[in-house]
């Protein structure tokens, strides 16, 4: 058991039989008394959001997670596969344990999948990941006074508003936490 102070954001622990993991955490201590200590988190098996509140002196279960790389083969209605490449094992996981990250899924491409008691909970994309340009309008030259971006459609249908220098087929990378252009990739 570990005290909920030290709770931070990313650590992952056991309540009720759930896995969760805290998005958010706040400690508060308002004059006498026990601190309050509000943490934000989600159910790791079905992607609902909690906020919840403890007081200092309580515990929670802390879980071991593993994780495993597999490569994303496709998305089946609000189902994702991956696939094992050393066992073949296919894994489905659902649109909820994605947390909004299904969108810089490209096939073929090898994703860190967190486990837990063998069941797959969530995926951890890297901080940047690189995608090529499928379409974007020409940059106009002198165009920079009004706007110095335009919306550029990536390899995996992502819109992103990138620089006017960027062209088709040129390969950028994408911050994976904002959606955000970064820079030409290399």
């Amino acid at each position: 058991m570990i005290s909920v102070t030290e709770l931070r954001a990313g650590a992952t622990f056991e309540m009720d039989g759930h896995p969760f993991r805290v998005i958010d955490y706040k400690h508060t201590k308002l004059g006498r008394g026990t601190a309050n200590i509000k943490v934000k988190i989600r159910n790791l098996k079905d992607g609902a959001v909690v906020n919840k509140n403890f007081i200092s002196d309580a515990k929670v279960e802390p879980i071991e997670t593993a994780p495993r790389i597999l490569n994303y083969l496709y998305q089946e209605g609000e189902e994702f596969k991956f696939i094992d490449p050393q066992t073949y094992e296919q894994i489905s996981l659902p649109k909820a344990a994605l947390e909004g990250q299904e969108k810089f899924l490209k096939e073929n491409e090898e994703i860190k999948v967190i486990f837990w008691e063998e069941s797959p909970l969530a995926v951890e994309l890297p901080i940047t990941l690189v995608f090529q340009i499928a379409s974007a309008p020409p940059g106009v030259k002198g165009d920079s006074v009004s706007a110095s971006f335009k919306p550029a459609v990536l390899d995996n249908g992502l819109v992103v508003k990138v620089p006017l220098f960027v062209n088709i087929g040129d390969k950028i990378k994408v911050d994976t936490r904002t959606g955000e252009y970064i820079e030409r990739a290399k």
